[in-house]
């Protein structure tokens, strides 16, 4: 069973949703846990704008003034509005690049010391939105696709220093953010069902079940694995769509 006992890690968004998930078990595995956000979760806290350029830089200043060490980052805050190109400002386009892809950049590059002398572990939370993409979701589609190119350059210039980089790519999950986006649709109870058949495991999933996947890839157990984006998605990606028939009950 994984430990993290003497392990020290860092998890941006980590008061809500998959990084909650992904903060709650890496403590509960004995991990010292600091989380970066503008909100308070359950750890210790370095409470900060990741908007502002200077917050990846400023994450790893506080971090250091706490602790001489860091053995596992999480690349989790992000954020995504509905728009298609054309509707796109550039003010939006620059906030989902800056959160999504330039923020887990500096933190990566600013921690890499600490990560070198730990031989750490990385892992950016990706989204299947990086392979495929929803309507609407340009500039969301893009920093994702972006940020698993990171994870793959990350690994290849680092391994030799020991440090692994991976991604997960999880499909649709009920965090809060989901179920208020369903709930103001207006027929909740017939877009859950549409939801189940577009999976073939026929349900979504839970940020508990990202945050095994998480864990696994930050901890020793994975030692061999860099470089890999992990899909996890309930088979959705796998299963090509067809019109409304008896197949997709």
């Amino acid at each position: 069973m994984t430990n993290f006992k003497n392990k020290v890690a860092l998890v941006t968004g980590g008061s809500s949703g998959m990084g909650a998930a992904t903060a709650n078990q890496l403590a509960n595995k004995g991990a010292k846990v600091f989380c970066a956000q503008r909100t308070k979760s359950l750890h210790e806290d370095i409470i900060i704008d990741l908007k502002d350029i200077d917050a990846s830089k400023n994450i790893i200043s506080e971090l250091s003034k706490k602790t001489d060490k860091l053995d596992i980052l999480i690349n989790n805050a992000g954020v995504m509005k509905e728009n298609t190109v054309e509707e796109t400002s550039l003010d939006e386009w620059n906030e989902h690049l800056t959160i999504n892809l330039t923020v887990p950049f500096l933190l990566i590059k600013h921690s890499m010391y600490l990560l070198k002398k730990s031989r750490g572990s990385i892992v950016n939370i990706g989204s299947i939105e990086g392979k495929g993409n929803n309507p609407g979701h340009s500039a969301y589609g893009a920093s994702k696709a972006g940020l698993h190119g990171l994870t793959r350059a990350v690994a290849v210039d680092h391994g030799k220093d020991g440090v692994r980089c991976n991604a997960v790519a999880p499909g649709w999950i009920d965090t809060e953010l989901n179920k208020e986006f369903i709930k103001n649709l207006g027929n909740e109870n017939n877009f859950h069902e549409r939801l189940k058949n577009i999976h073939p495991i026929g349900r979504t999933g839970n940020p508990e079940e990202v945050a095994n996947l998480i864990c696994w890839l930050s901890s020793d157990d994975a030692s061999f694995v860099t470089g890999q984006v992990w899909t996890i998605d309930g088979g959705r990606m796998t299963k090509l769509s067809l019109p409304e028939n008896k197949y997709n009950d």
